[in-house]
């Protein structure tokens, strides 16, 4: 099987050329960054996260070609991410993951430089808008949870996301994923750096507030594995393994990275 990347590599569709169709791509709060830990603020009016999740609300989980996602009814506020940086309610729309093709880079954001080998991004808009449609270019209309995976022991509560896998190894596959509470995917302390920002894919918009949370994951190398056997390519296309879909820290253009601890 062919190891290549329609998503990342530095060719006509990877991030660097990403600026040629989406003229915010080098905007002034694009993401992810490099988060420098000792110059992260300390903001102590900063709240504590209050994630509420409902697996009832869990629908189903696609390979779109660049990632795979798990998708959640929105339409009423079961599943809610409040407090943190944000005011009101954001409900949550959908979690997705980025990785690398070793173990040991995948991540979007880095800290202080280092990558980790994965991270999910838990996708929420701001109710104060009709819908995530509407609220998706608006400056306060998202906020992601990013969360990072290392090395280390199997995570049982991933196994139901990595077993639905085989199911959409390729682009455009979907099945229904019920039952599932995002919840299990959070770590014991919800500690975070925050900062405003923007998707990490096109159309690049600049309507994120980014929750990074301190405390990582554990991932076992054979579950990384898994997330290696999707492919970029659909059935019947030459097979492509889905590596490396991250997209490189961008500039911090002056902007303040808080820290909800000392």
């Amino acid at each position: 099987m062919m190891r290549c990347s329609t998503f990342p590599t530095l060719d006509t569709e990877g991030p660097d050329k990403w600026a040629e169709n989406f003229p915010l791509a080098n905007g002034p709060r694009q993401s992810p960054i490099n988060i420098v830990t000792k110059e992260a603020q300390y903001d102590p009016s900063l709240k504590r996260l209050k994630l509420q999740y409902d697996p009832s609300n869990a629908r189903g989980i696609l390979n779109n070609g660049h990632s795979f996602q798990v998708d959640f009814v929105d339409d009423t506020d079961s599943s809610t991410l409040t407090g943190g940086p944000i005011s009101g309610t954001y409900r949550l729309k959908q979690f997705h993951f980025h990785w690398g093709g070793s173990d040991d880079r995948g991540s979007e954001h880095t800290i202080n430089s280092v990558k980790f080998p994965c991270e999910l991004h838990l996708v929420h808009w701001n109710t104060k808008y009709p819908s995530f449609g509407e609220s998706a270019d608006k400056p306060d209309g998202l906020a992601v949870v990013g969360i990072f995976l290392k090395i280390g022991a199997a995570n049982p509560r991933l196994q139901k996301v990595l077993d639905a896998l085989d199911s959409i190894k390729t682009k455009g596959k979907q099945t229904t994923f019920s039952n599932f509470d995002a919840r299990t995917l959070l770590p014991g302390s919800l500690d975070y750096w925050t900062y405003d920002g923007s998707l990490t894919t096109p159309p690049l918009l600049e309507s994120v507030t980014w929750i990074v949370l301190r405390e990582p994951i554990s991932v076992s190398p054979a579950q990384m594995a898994k997330f290696r056997n999707l492919l970029f390519t659909g059935e019947g296309e030459a097979a492509c393994c889905m590596v490396d879909n991250f997209r490189p820290p961008q500039l911090l253009k002056g902007r303040q990275v808080r820290a909800s601890f000392k």
